[in-house]
Order: structure tokens, then sequence, then C-alpha cells
């Protein structure tokens, strides 16, 4: 069930917080930098990871802290391996293969609710006409409260239903 809202998706009440990003990203825009900055552990594991792992896009990455946090993130771009590389761009086909994978992960794990945000449409370079079809597509047959937060307002929470 997805629920479109508008605020701050770091005031979500949601059991899981999802962004998209780049194998390897800086996470130094945008909604990743805000959770970098909230949860800089979570950014140190991730590039563990990544360099472990050299993930591909289209795959997703869960992050669990303190206080029962859960952050899945998907990479809905290419990575930036290298010195000095920089992430590239985001593509549909990332996009839809990462939401496939986290509606598998949300049932597999017993997600009670999700939280995202216009995905891929910022850094990502995407139209959001095209991202949130697929959003729909992949994560609407959910049993579970879907947020997806359509319009950022700083320091406002939204009206998630169903919590």
């Amino acid at each position: 069930m997805i629920h479109e809202v508008s605020g701050d998706i770091l005031l979500s009440k949601a059991q899981v917080i999802c962004h998209g990003v780049a194998p390897n990203d800086p996470m130094k825009q945008g909604l990743a930098l805000a959770l970098h900055e909230k949860f800089p552990a979570m950014h140190k594991d991730f590039h563990h990871w990544c360099s472990q792992q050299h993930p591909a896009p289209g795959s997703v990455w869960v992050w669990s802290g303190a206080g029962g946090v859960r952050i899945v993130n998907l990479l809905t771009q290419e990575g930036g391996y290298g010195h000095g590389a920089r992430p590239g761009k985001a593509s549909l086909k990332h996009v839809r293969d990462a939401l496939r994978e986290l509606a598998q992960l949300a049932v597999a794990e017993g997600f009670t609710s999700m939280a995202l945000p216009r995905l891929a449409t910022g850094v990502g370079g995407l139209d959001w006409q095209e991202v949130r079809p697929a959003i729909e597509s992949r994560l609407g047959e959910l049993e579970i409260p879907v947020y997806l937060y359509s319009e950022f307002h700083a320091g406002q929470a939204a009206r998630e239903t169903g919590l």
C-alpha cells in the first residue's frame, strides 16, 4: 500500500528508510548526505562493504543501527571505483532491479513499513514521471505501508497513516 506524503523523511516513523546511491558513493549530496551526517557508521560500513563486494547497480544493501534504525541503500547508479572516480547517473533499469530486490527483502525480512524519497530524481538525474510508475509497480502490492515522500519539507513530520 503506497501512501504519498510530504515532509522530512528523516523524521519518518517507518521501520525502514530507503534511498538511492551508487556503489562506493561519497554521499555528499541530498538525502544521502543527510543520512551520512545522521548515521556516520552507516557511511563507513557501506564503503567497507563496497570495497569488499564491488556490488552491481540494481542491488540493495541494508544497514541496521542502534535503536533499531534500518536504512536500505538502493544501488540505482553506476559506481565510482578508482581514485577520483565519480558515481554515474541512475538508470531506470537499475531502479527497477533495486526495487525488485527491495520488495523481495521486505517480504523475507518481514518489514512492517518503509519510507522512500523521489528515488533517483535528484543526483541520479531521472524523471519522476518515469520513476514513480516503477515504484508503484514493484512496491504497490506489498501488504505494508510504503510512504512515498513526494515533497520534501525540512523539519516537518509527514502524516504517516497506519503506523
